[in-house]
């Protein structure tokens, strides 16, 4: 459990280099250049200045590729993630406004279980 939590953690940290990350995408480097260009994906940098991508990166870029495969244009593309993203955090909203809710309805607080 302690080693999910520790991989979960570090699914931000930038691991991949382009040429990697663009290997484990199945696009070319240019491909993930032009993802960047266009704000759909903002990899880490050296200090020298290299990309470096995270796992987090990597699966934001198979997702892109998807919807690429599935007729959008890049644009559209970059609207789809933001709605998910929304999507999302809507969704952490409400579970934890139904936890808080519970919690009331039990007259019990936080750490009182």
């Amino acid at each position: 459990m302690a080693a999910d939590k520790e991989r979960r953690d570090t699914s931000d940290q930038g691991v991949y280099a382009i040429s990697v990350a663009a290997d484990l995408v199945g696009v070319g480097e240019q491909t993930l250049r032009l993802y960047e260009r266009k704000g759909l994906v903002e990899p880490a940098r050296t200090e020298g200045g290299t990309r470096r991508y995270s796992q987090n990166d990597v699966n934001r870029m198979r997702r892109i590729g998807e919807l690429v495969e599935d007729g959008l244009n890049l644009a559209g593309v970059g609207k789809v993630l933001q709605l998910e993203e929304d999507n999302a955090a809507l969704h952490r909203e409400l579970k934890a406004a139904q936890d808080q809710a519970g919690k009331n309805k039990t007259g019990k607080g936080p750490g009182e279980g």
